[in-house]
């Protein structure tokens, strides 16, 4: 089969859009330094409209503050990659859309945009589900390797963001 994206990405995806319409669950995206990505992966396998209600490129603090609800005051508290704002993300999606589950990336891919408390490859990651409390909107930060690429580290970031999409 030809692909665009890598096969690691492929194979996780069809798991994604597998389970989740065995699942009966439709799925949002908030994506920032993965631009896409997320999406494009599940949008390779066919039958992913059973699935993806659609999903937000946010990558702009303008973008996140307009299409998904995050406060500015958030992110000039925070940084937009911060837990905070990953989680206000994933609610955005899911206020915003029609979908039962949304997952959030937010991060610093490189090479440049680190600092000494958010080096390159720091991303951090929401799941929200629909009904759920807002308190049991998961987040987590991810610190991957420095020195990987920035295309490395956008990818185990989207990895990272299907792996949370699993039912």
């Amino acid at each position: 089969m030809n692909n665009l994206l890598p096969p690691a990405l492929i194979d996780l995806a069809m798991r994604v859009v597998e389970e989740n319409k065995a699942a009966g669950r439709t799925i949002a995206l908030a994506e920032s330094c993965t631009g896409g990505l997320v999406a494009a992966a599940i949008t390779e396998i066919a039958g992913s409209s059973a699935v993806l209600d659609r999903g937000f490129v946010t990558y702009s603090n303008e973008a996140k503050i307009e299409s998904l609800g995050v406060s500015a005051e958030l992110i000039d508290t925070f940084g937009a990659v911060s837990i905070a704002v990953a989680w206000s993300m994933a609610r955005g999606a899911l206020k915003h859309s029609d979908a039962d589950v949304a997952v959030a990336v937010t991060g610093i891919a490189g090479p440049d945009g680190g600092s000494p408390e958010k080096p390159v490859g720091t991303v951090v990651f929401a799941l929200a589900r629909r009904n759920q409390s807002e308190n049991d909107i998961s987040a987590e930060q991810k610190n991957f390797d420095a020195t990987l690429s920035r295309a490395d580290i956008r990818q185990c970031a989207a990895m990272s963001a299907l792996e949370l999409l699993l039912p």
